[in-house]
């Protein structure tokens, strides 16, 4: 398993503005038509990130959406509850998922595709998985999105997370992977690392974002 993109949970669309400003492409955004939510993405090379937000507080809060969770991440600025999610893909052929989770099938979906959610608490991340999704740079032409940034990134290379309790069986998997590590700490952060830091540069997001780009 590997990572295939993550998402920062924010109240308002407004907020990405600032992932544009410091030179990040951005690429074709989806509504998540039953799910209440929508986004604006930003693609590289190897993932992809996604600013998530609320469009319809009925459809988040439906039988079908509530045991995702993404209603009070999405709503809740309390530190104990992560605004993340961290998507793992195949890394080869029939890998089979590592972590205990459970089948949501969104509307927006084809009925035979699902999204396998891990049973964390929502002090960390929502760990989930796609069994069918692909590199950014591997996706069909009629499907690709922008991978080249006026700031010069390429590739996602290292994630850290700090969230308040690490200690579901995906955290631990998930820290297992050369790629990401997580930290426990009082308040939610992401730092994102492209191309092995060799611009040698520090972005600090906060406050608009808990976020820090390292390129």
């Amino acid at each position: 398993m590997e990572l295939d993109h993550l998402f920062i949970a924010v109240q308002h669309p407004k907020q990405a503005d600032v992932f544009e400003q410091l030179g990040f492409t951005e690429a074709s955004a989806n509504q998540h038509l039953g799910q209440g939510t929508a986004n604006r993405r930003f693609f590289f090379n190897n993932a992809f990130i996604e600013f998530l937000y609320l469009t319809n507080k009925d459809e988040a809060c439906s039988e079908l959406t509530t045991p995702t969770l993404l209603f009070e991440r999405l709503t809740s600025d309390a530190t104990n509850v992560s605004p993340f999610g961290i998507c793992f893909r195949p890394s080869q052929a029939q890998e089979k998922l590592s972590f205990t989770a459970w089948d949501y099938h969104p509307s927006y979906l084809p009925a035979n595709y699902s999204v396998q959610i891990s049973y964390a608490p929502i002090s960390e991340p929502m760990w989930f998985y796609l069994a069918f999704s692909k590199r950014p740079d591997q996706t069909p032409e009629e499907r690709a999105q922008p991978l080249l940034h006026s700031c010069g990134v390429k590739n996602l290379t290292h994630t850290k997370l700090i969230c308040s309790s690490i200690t579901s069986d995906a955290a631990q998997q998930a820290n297992a992977l050369q790629e990401l590590s997580l930290k426990q700490g009082d308040t939610p952060l992401l730092e994102l690392t492209f191309d092995h830091n060799q611009q040698n540069k520090t972005l600090d997001c906060r406050p608009t974002l808990p976020l820090i780009i390292k390129c």
